[in-house]
């Protein structure tokens, strides 16, 4: 860090304790992600009541170049932040996630689906419940008829279009579609 880690106390007096767990915890984010350039903590104890315990806030405001992550500001969420660890732990924890998302944007990764394999019916034998799809590739992938989405086996006709998935064990005929849904002329191929 550019910046040496701030840890401010408010309304509870300052603990070596409190303050090593905070340091652990900066260390460990600091390995996660080496451009943090400072870090300031801020733990608060608000009393809200005589008759249940103190709830601890944790603070935590990271600076990294170009952006700024705080978490905390909404105050304790629950009793278990009656205990000052768990507080800090659920701070620091949110603050880990964010970081992480910043770091996956950074990075460019973004989830991508891939289009469902398609393929059209190159062979159908009604009289035995089986037939083969034609994959773009060449490739045939035999099928049951137990294996088409809600039982519509009987409406399949030869040059029909199917999204389908191939199961990893191959049949006695080769590869073999686990599920296949018939689709109609409009839909996404890519």
């Amino acid at each position: 860090m550019q910046i040496p880690l701030q840890i401010t106390f408010r309304e509870i007096g300052p603990s070596p304790a409190i303050e090593a767990n905070i340091r652990e915890r900066v260390d460990r984010l600091e390995r996660f992600f080496d451009r943090i350039t400072s870090c300031r903590v801020v733990v608060e104890a608000r009393n809200t009541t005589h008759q249940k315990g103190t709830l601890y806030s944790c603070l935590v405001d990271i600076t990294i170049p170009g952006h700024e992550i705080v978490v905390g500001r909404t105050g304790p969420k629950s009793h278990a932040h009656e205990d000052v660890y768990v507080a800090i732990r659920d701070s620091f924890d949110a603050a880990s996630r964010r970081l992480e998302d910043h770091a996956r944007r950074g990075r460019a990764e973004v989830k991508t689906h891939e289009a469902p394999l398609h393929g059209k019916i190159a062979r159908l034998n009604a009289g035995e419940g089986y037939g083969f799809i034609a994959l773009p590739d060449g490739q045939e992938v035999y099928f049951h008829q137990n294996s088409v989405v809600d039982g519509k086996f009987g409406a399949l006709k030869e040059g029909g279009e199917v999204r389908l998935v191939v199961a990893e064990d191959e049949s006695e005929h080769g590869p073999q579609a686990s599920t296949v849904a018939p689709i109609g002329k409009h839909h996404i191929v890519e």
